[in-house]
């Protein structure tokens, strides 16, 4: 029950304002799954709430493949990369890098906002061959990063986009959710591939996360999202000293 709500909640929280690994992953550890498993399973769970929540955005996706291509491309490298050295950490390595994860995700969420707010109606729509390629080597970092911990990847997203040029906030979360969804679903593949996933666990947050990512982004607009964020924000931080307690 507690793996269903945690997963639940992550679903909702990702498709409203991010941060649901704040709340699935530590549920995972607190059960008594390994840390590297953990974020294994974690990211296989989210991962299904995240394709649930990308239907509600599908009509706002409106980018050229120009720019599609190599970003979706990249984000599929950088998934790779990201999951193997995962795969590759000791737990307790890993148990000593994630407050610090924890901590640079949760920044990101607090501050990340701050980068993304939609620009100028006049910003510019026809990038440059040079821009493509600096945006595809940022996303490609992002994405390493995303298959490997992947919290607080979302406000780097739409930073970048912003960085880039966009100005519609919708057509923004949409890219992010196909960006997302191409980083993680690679990582997916590789986690399950390598028995990674505990799978117990797993199905029951699929179900969950899944059920959280439609709800969540078909009601996203009616909920207070100061709140939302205040509410992740809290737990993050919470989350994020428990760890380093726990790893120092």
């Amino acid at each position: 029950m507690l793996l269903f709500f945690a997963a639940l909640l992550g679903g909702a929280l990702n498709a409203v304002a991010g941060g649901g690994s704040f709340i699935a992953f530590p549920a995972l550890l607190f059960t008594g799954v390994p840390p590297v498993p953990a974020n294994a399973t974690n990211t296989v769970a989210l991962w299904t709430g995240l394709t649930f929540s990308g239907g509600a955005f599908r009509h706002h996706l409106k980018i050229r493949r120009s720019v599609l291509l190599p970003l979706v491309s990249v984000s599929l490298a950088g998934g790779v990369v990201g999951a193997i050295l995962l795969l590759r950490t000791p737990g307790q390595t890993f148990l000593q890098i994630l407050p610090w994860l924890m901590l640079f995700a949760v920044l990101l969420f607090i501050f990340g906002p701050k980068f993304t707010r939609a620009r100028d109606k006049e910003a510019e729509h026809e990038p440059s061959t040079r821009a493509i390629v600096a945006a595809s080597f940022l996303q490609l970092m992002v994405a390493i990063y995303g298959g490997y911990f992947g919290g607080g990847m979302g406000f780097v997203i739409l930073a970048m986009l912003t960085a880039f040029g966009m100005a519609d906030i919708h057509e923004m979360n949409a890219f992010k959710i196909v960006l997302s969804t191409a980083t993680n679903g690679i990582a997916v593949l590789i986690f399950i591939f390598r028995h990674a996933v505990y799978w117990p666990q797993a199905l029951i947050m699929i179900l969950g996360a899944a059920l959280g990512g439609y709800f969540g982004a078909h009601y996203s607009l009616r909920l207070p999202q100061v709140w939302v964020r205040w509410f992740v924000i809290i737990v993050g931080c919470g989350m994020t000293s428990y760890f380093f307690v726990r790893a120092y």
